[in-house]
């Protein structure tokens, strides 16, 4: 039996999965979703992105000592941020470093 979802619950099984730490491939699966329908809906969504991989932590750390700044290099530029620069800032620094 086929089952209809709206846009809303289609964004929210989207959402799930990118939290789950789970691929697709197993977050459809124990879900019972159809893999092909959940890529035809994020794409549809223009949820996909081509170059985005989503790293996955496999060891957890302890920081004995504070980092003073986070230095990034690219070819012979280097931009230091502080160590307590957000995560989400560094990642959109990121994104327009690499496009």
């Amino acid at each position: 039996m086929r089952i209809t979802r709206s846009q809303e619950q289609w964004q929210t099984i989207i959402d799930d999965q990118q939290t789950s730490g789970l691929t697709i491939i197993d977050y459809c699966q124990q879900q019972q979703l159809s893999t092909s329908s959940f890529y035809a809906v994020k794409k549809k969504l223009g949820l996909t992105s081509g170059n985005f991989v989503r790293a996955k932590i496999t060891q957890q750390v302890e920081i004995l000592e504070a980092q003073g700044s986070i230095t990034l290099t690219m070819g012979k530029a280097n931009v230091c941020l502080p160590s307590t620069t957000s995560a989400t800032y560094l990642s959109q620094l990121l994104r327009a470093l690499v496009l």
